[in-house]
């Protein structure tokens, strides 16, 4: 089979937005496994890629989370006070770089290391956006301040320390619907099920 860049043909681009990211409407030929060619057109929204990180305490089987207003999801019927692994966009930075940055920032802990998981799509069929997902180790040590975000940025952020185990069980009980943090939290515990280390600090 041809490389997929062979099988797609730019039509035509439509901006859409170009407010707080880039919505645009695009038409193209897309050639099926039948070598049919069909004229499709997809939106997508280009907010660039991100970072989170799960802090996660061995000794104690503690993790560090987030709970801040995320409005989408207010529209759609939640209360709009999420849970969260901390996490935030590269603009422009290294995803070890910015996410060191954001999580000290978010919840004022400081960390050295982190260590990446994995990637991964979050809404790939209208969001361009592309994750890396990293743990990190961190201690009452690593506390250099009190958190909370950038209130310029209309950021709210309560910082949360939980058990593995109870965060495990508000994913289970709904009180957890993010998906990065229970893709992060589910890691963590096949990690502590596997018995492989953590990041080290």
């Amino acid at each position: 089979m041809k490389p997929t860049a062979d099988r797609v043909r730019i039509v035509d681009i439509e901006v859409l937005s170009d407010d707080w990211y880039v919505l645009k409407k695009t038409t193209f030929d897309f050639q099926r496994r039948d070598n049919v060619w069909q004229r499709l057109s997809r939106e997508t929204y280009d907010r660039g890629n991100g970072a989170t990180v799960l802090l996660h305490d061995r000794r104690r089987d503690t993790v560090v989370l987030t709970r801040q207003f995320r409005f989408p999801a207010f529209v759609n019927g939640h209360d709009g006070m999420l849970i969260e692994a901390p996490g935030g966009l590269l603009d422009n930075a290294s995803p070890e770089a910015r996410i060191r940055a954001e999580v000290e920032e978010e919840t004022g802990y400081r960390v050295q290391h982190v260590e990446k998981v994995f990637e991964a799509f979050m809404s790939p069929g209208s969001v361009t956006e592309k994750l890396y997902f990293f743990i990190a180790e961190y201690d009452s040590a690593s506390k250099i301040g009190s958190g909370g975000g950038v209130e310029a940025e209309g950021e709210d952020i309560e910082v949360i320390e939980l058990a593995l185990d109870d965060a495990l069980a508000r994913v289970r009980a709904g009180e957890i619907c993010d998906g990065k943090t229970i893709m992060l939290l589910q890691h963590a515990a096949l990690r502590r099920l596997s018995g492989r280390p953590a990041a080290a600090r």
